[in-house]
């Protein structure tokens, strides 16, 4: 499985906003969750499938933080950003 990837400390009320030239999925997980998706096993995110970006992602709570970007099982030359919008 081919994705991009990001960890960070985020805060409560953070937006984690992605952008990406191709429609894409975005997955906010924590850790236990990213070692899981990258085991193809069960895992819980944050996210979903966007098909119009960029997408805007609520931080639900307090630590670090998996971002995850990828096609689908699809390949591209793919431009993308990761920003973080700090709660105020």
């Amino acid at each position: 499985m081919q994705f991009m990837h990001k960890r960070e400390y985020l805060n409560q009320g953070d937006i984690v906003v992605v952008d990406c030239s191709h429609r894409c999925n975005v997955r906010l997980m924590s850790d236990s969750d990213f070692s899981n998706y990258r085991r193809g096993a069960t895992h819980r995110y944050y996210g979903g499938h966007y098909e119009r970006l960029p997408a805007r992602i609520p931080v639900p709570q307090d630590g670090y933080w998996n971002i995850t970007l990828d096609l689908g099982g699809g390949s591209a030359s793919v431009r993308h950003s990761i920003e973080i919008l700090k709660a105020a």
